[in-house]
C-alpha cells in the first residue's frame, strides 16, 4: 500500500489513470482509416515480435468493463486520446460516423460513471494519408490539424473537462525523425527540425480553433527528463545543456516564451522551416494547464565523434525498470519546480508517470515514491493539481510491442482477461481512504 495519502496532495487534487488510442483500442475494421504505426509495426525490425495495435487490448469493445475499473479504483478522471483516422481516415475530408459514434458512447460512459474526460487530440496514431504528403515535415500539417481539433470541439467540446492538444512533442518530431524509433521512422535532421517546429506550430493554431468554437480548459502534454552531466567535466556539462534544449526547452520556450533555445537554434538553422520565427506567436498562445509527462533522467556526456550533436548519454547507477529506465523521483520534483518558476505559473498536471514491470511490489513504491515528489514540489511553490497513472492497462507499448508492461490493470492477451493488480489496490485503498 501507500504511504502517501490523497489529502497529503491537497483537498482538490485529481486522481485519474490514462491510455491511448492506438495502444488499446483496436476495433480497426469499422471505418478507421490507416495510421502511420500500422505500416511502421508492418515494416521488419520496428517493431519486437512484429506486433502491432490490430486488435491491442480490445478497449474499442471493452470500453464499459474498463470505465468500470477506473470508477471502482477510486479515480476521477480519464486521460484517453482519440484516434484522428478514426474520426477522419484520411485526415482531411469525409468524416467517419461509426468513430463519431464510438467516443460519444465512450465519452458519456465516462459521465454516466462520474469520470472527468481528460482528451488529447494527438497521440502519434497520423493518419497514413497525411504521411504521404509529408505528415509533420509538411507546413500544411497545421491547417489539418486545426480541422481536426475544430470537430473535436464542435462535437464532444461541451463534454470534455480537459483537452490537450498534442501528446509528447520530442517524441512526435525527434524521436520519430531524428532517432528513428518511432513511426514514420525517419533518420534525418531536416525531417526533425521541421518536425519540431511544426508539431508545436499545429499545436498552436489547434489552440486556436478549439477557442473559436467555445472549448474551454485547454492545454498541451509535454514529455520532460531531468537533464544532468555523466562528470563535472566541462564538456559534459555542456552536453547536458545541449541535451535538456532538445528534450526540455525547445519545447517550454516554444510554449512559455515564444523562442527555442538558442544553442540548439544555431545548430539546427539550415534545416529549420525558412521564416519560422514569424509563427512564434502562434506556437505560444495562452493556454489554461500544462500536463507533464516524466520518467526518468538523461545522463549526457561529450560525444566528439558524432556528428552535429555531439553528444552520447549512459546508463546510470540507480535502480532501474525492466525497460533499463532509471527510477529517479527526485527528477520529477526538481522538473516541477524548475517549470514553475521557470517558464509558467499554470496549474500543473502529470499527465503520465509508470514504470514496465512485472514485480509489482517495486510498482507500487514506483508510483509512493513520485507522489512524494509531487507533494515536496507543492511545499516549493509548484501549483500541481492532478496525477494520472500509466497506464490503465498493460497494451501495445510501441516499439516494445505487448513485452513492456505498464499497466496497473493485468491483461492476458489471449482472453483480454483483466485482472488488477497490486498497484491498482494501493491506488483504490488510498482513493477510497476519506479520513
Amino acid at each position: 500500500m501507500f504511504t502517501t495519502s490523497r489529502h497529503d496532495l491537497g483537498p482538490n487534487f485529481t486522481f485519474g489513470t490514462a491510455t491511448a488510442a492506438y495502444q488499446i483500442e483496436g476495433g480497426q475494421t469499422d471505418g478507421r482509416g490507416s495510421a502511420i504505426w500500422d505500416t511502421f509495426a508492418k515494416t521488419p525490425g520496428n517493431v519486437k515480435q512484429a506486433h502491432d495495435g490490430t486488435t491491442a487490448t480490445d478497449h474499442y469493445n471493452r470500453w464499459p468493463e474498463d470505465l468500470d475499473l477506473i470508477r471502482d479504483g477510486g479515480f476521477e478522471a480519464y486521460r484517453f486520446s482519440l484516434a484522428w483516422p478514426r474520426l477522419i481516415p484520411n485526415g482531411t475530408g469525409e468524416i467517419n460516423q461509426a468513430g463519431l459514434d464510438f467516443y460519444d458512447r465512450l465519452i458519456d460512459g465516462m459521465l454516466e460513471r462520474g469520470l472527468k474526460p481528460f482528451a488529447t487530440l494527438y497521440h502519434w496514431d497520423l493518419p497514413s494519408a497525411l504521411q504521404d504528403k509529408g505528415g509533420w515535415m509538411n507546413r500544411d500539417i497545421a491547417g489539418w490539424f486545426a480541422d481536426y481539433a475544430a470537430l473535436v470541439a464542435r462535437h464532444y467540446g461541451d463534454r470534455l473537462h480537459a483537452t490537450a492538444t498534442i501528446n509528447e512533442p520530442w517524441c512526435v518530431a525527434w524521436l520519430s525523425h531524428f532517432l528513428g524509433v518511432h513511426a514514420p521512422g525517419y533518420r534525418d535532421v531536416r525531417a526533425a527540425a521541421r518536425a519540431m517546429h511544426h508539431v508545436l506550430f499545429a499545436h498552436g493554431t489547434a489552440i486556436d480553433a478549439l477557442r473559436s468554437e467555445g472549448a474551454k480548459n485547454l492545454g498541451i502534454v509535454l514529455n520532460l527528463e531531468k537533464s544532468e552531466p555523466l562528470t563535472d567535466k566541462p564538456e559534459d556539462v555542456s552536453a547536458a545543456s545541449l541535451g535538456d534544449a532538445i528534450f526540455n526547452r525547445w519545447y517550454l520556450g516554444g510554449v512559455f516564451k515564444g523562442q527555442y533555445p538558442e544553442e540548439l537554434t544555431a545548430i539546427l538553422a539550415p534545416f529549420l522551416p525558412e521564416g519560422y520565427e514569424r509563427d512564434m506567436e502562434t506556437v505560444s498562445r495562452p493556454l489554461d494547464w500544462l500536463g507533464i509527462n516524466y520518467y526518468t533522467r538523461g545522463l549526457y556526456k561529450a560525444d566528439p565523434s558524432r556528428a552535429l550533436i555531439p553528444i552520447g548519454q549512459e546508463k546510470g547507477p540507480l535502480e532501474k525498470s525492466d525497460l533499463g529506465w532509471e527510477i529517479y523521483p527526485q527528477g520529477l520534483e526538481d522538473l516541477l519546480v524548475r517549470v514553475s518558476r521557470e517558464y509558467t505559473k499554470l496549474p500543473l498536471y502529470i499527465t503520465e508517470t509508470g514504470m514496465s514491470e512485472t514485480d509489482d511490489t517495486r510498482r507500487v513504491k514506483f508510483y509512493d515514491d513520485h507522489l512524494q515528489a509531487v507533494a515536496r514540489a507543492q511545499k516549493q511553490g509548484a501549483d500541481v493539481r492532478g496525477f494520472f497513472a500509466w497506464s490503465l492497462l498493460d497494451n501495445y507499448e510501441w516499439a516494445e510491442g505487448y513485452q513492456s508492461r505498464f499497466g496497473i490493470v493485468e491483461v492476458d492477451y489471449e482472453t483480454q482477461k483483466r485482472t488488477p493488480k497490486g498497484t491498482y489496490r494501493a491506488f483504490q485503498g488510498m482513493l477510497h481512504n476519506t479520513r
